[in-house]
């Protein structure tokens, strides 16, 4: 989502710029879910990796609550579980200078192990996964962009 707004710079004459904020992952944030272990919607509690940490990137675990499921899944409402962000709308800086950015926000849950609960894993991931050594979620994705 883009919230623009007008930002004024003085530096001789007064000149309005027109900014858009994209909403990185953070505390409260509403995740689709890429993976079929039955949830469909997730809600960002907290950001792994340090107590002043606000922002979540792609590969970077979170914990999160399940707000939506389907009946009979692995998954029910109300399970506080962790997850792995594989694609954020907010663009991503690649060391070739490039950007990548996805349509949604979404998450693949994982276990105490940092492997997958879902046996598929639906749409592209990002290739920083690989990086930080997801290499399960890499392996079972059908688009590695």
């Amino acid at each position: 989502m883009d919230y623009p707004f007008e930002l004024y710079v003085s530096k001789g004459l007064s000149t309005i710029v027109n900014v858009s904020v994209f909403a990185m992952i953070q505390a409260e944030t509403i995740l689709n879910v890429a993976d079929n272990s039955g949830a469909k919607k997730l809600y960002c509690i907290k950001v792994l990796g340090g107590t002043r940490r606000r922002y979540a990137r792609v590969g970077d675990v979170i914990v999160v609550s399940v707000k939506e499921s389907l009946p009979n899944s692995k998954v029910k409402k109300g399970d506080v579980l962790r997850a792995v962000v594989v694609r954020t709308t907010k663009e991503t800086k690649r060391n070739d200078g490039s950007y990548i950015r996805f349509d949604d926000n979404s998450a693949v849950l994982i276990n105490q192990m940092r492997e997958p609960i879902g046996t598929r894993i639906f749409g592209p991931v990002a290739r920083e996964l690989r990086a930080k050594r997801f290499m399960k979620i890499i392996s079972l994705a059908p688009e590695v962009l």
